[in-house]
């Protein structure tokens, strides 16, 4: 026998970005609806003689459980039910979660132009490599630096908090100089304004609420973001710097994952969390160092690199860790060794504070500081290992070459149960 449908498809109409105008089949659909629902602004869009005698209006604003709830009992009764989008609503709209909560195929959708079709044909620029990224919501603009470093064409869509003054200001403060910024204002509507504007220019400007910004790449970083960067591209005190093959074979050991949060704890001038952040790209990376000099040389090694996902943190561990998100990866380079760290529980809240299934890596090179990590691990029942790396680089001498060794390191990693 064949499967009855469980709920009756709802209808998700996408109206004009601005003008707000609908398709004859969307209107034909709200004449005979029983349930509309939408943003106040999309149903004040839909005059009375539009929808039918008697239909319920549902507004959507505040939390979006309730009204999905609403929407699915509806449905359910057999009562034909339509949502009011902007644009595309499988685009940074309603779509994706009416999908998630409705069944795809419970889903009818019918799109419109989206806001980011009509900006880009505003400014003459094909769209099909851009990157987009929704600040709508968001307490951190992660997704944004993530983009920062991999596109040279990023639409950000706003909100009321996310307004093209703080995006400006978030790429000064990151030092991404390197972007220019247009931003559009209630596009499509007689007020339609758009504007170019230098970052320092948005300082203290107000913006329309409905505003989309396009960032263009104007020239690349100075030194191209890879694994393996030379040691002399990175500015660095003198030794304070994991080098090259110790730190690929850290970076190898700590598995890093796309989604990964990272600790990179006693960073020196930032190279682990530099290159953690080229396999990190989905994720967020935070290079911890208490040395004001030194965090300094990291955010010039950041502006260098492009490496715009990199977080750095001033201040004294452990204390300085409180704040920050728990991560899937930490790696520790420093903080675990010396007289001045004698007493600290760095050790114990680092691995406290580490996801499940995350892995820690330990570069030791004095002997008490790899047997105070590996006896730690041991005592916690974590699988560990250790590889002791001696690597050899050449060297110039009497007009040939030489092997000079570097000092020997002993690499510890861990994974948290």
């Amino acid at each position: 026998m064949p499967i009855m449908p469980t709920m009756k498809p709802v209808h998700v109409i996408g109206l004009a970005p601005g003008s707000l105008q609908m398709t004859p089949h969307a209107r034909e659909v709200l004449a005979r609806a029983d349930v509309v629902a939408g943003g106040k602004r999309l149903l004040a869009a839909c005059p009375d003689d539009l929808i039918q005698k008697g239909a319920e209006r549902l507004p959507i604003t505040g939390k979006l459980a309730p009204v999905l709830e609403a929407i699915r009992k509806a449905a359910a009764k057999g009562r034909t039910v339509a949502v009011l989008c902007d644009g595309d609503p499988l685009f940074f709209g309603i779509g994706k979660r009416l999908a998630e909560e409705l069944g795809s195929e419970n889903l009818l959708v019918e799109p419109n132009l989206s806001t980011m079709q009509l900006a880009a044909a505003r400014l003459g620029l094909a769209w099909q490599e851009m990157d987009f990224v929704s600040l709508h919501g968001r307490d951190d603009f992660s997704p944004l630096y993530a983009a920062l470093v991999r596109a040279d064409l990023i639409a950000v869509f706003t909100d009321a908090e996310n307004t093209p003054a703080e995006v400006a200001r978030a790429l000064l403060e990151r030092g991404a100089e390197c972007f220019a910024m247009t931003v559009l204002e209630d596009l499509g509507t007689p007020q339609e304004r758009i504007r170019p504007l230098a970052l320092p220019e948005t300082w203290g400007m107000e913006f329309a609420d409905l505003n989309l910004i396009i960032l263009e790449r104007l020239y690349p970083p100075e030194i191209e973001l890879t694994l393996g960067i030379p040691d002399h591209f990175y500015l660095h005190q003198k030794n304070l710097i994991t080098k090259l093959p110790v730190r690929a074979t850290g970076l190898a050991l700590l598995n890093v994952e796309p989604s990964s949060t990272i600790w990179d704890l006693g960073a020196g001038c930032g190279s682990v969390s530099i290159e953690a952040s080229h396999l990190a790209r989905q994720g967020r990376v935070f290079a911890v160092e208490r040395h004001k000099t030194r965090a300094a040389m990291i955010r010039e090694n950041i502006r260098r690199t492009g490496a715009w996902l990199v977080d750095v943190v001033l201040g004294s561990m452990p204390g300085c860790l409180e704040g920050l998100p728990r991560p899937d990866r930490v790696f520790i380079g420093g903080g675990l060794g010396g007289p001045s760290n004698e007493d600290t529980t760095l050790l114990e809240i680092a691995c406290n504070r580490l996801k499940p299934r995350g892995r820690m890596v330990v570069h030791c090179i004095l002997l008490d500081t790899l047997h105070t990590a590996k006896d730690y691990f041991q005592s916690l029942g974590w699988h560990f290992g250790v590889t002791q790396l001696q690597a050899s680089a050449t060297d110039s001498l009497a007009g040939d070459l030489r092997f000079k060794a570097q000092n020997p390191v002993f690499i510890l990693w861990a994974e948290k149960p």
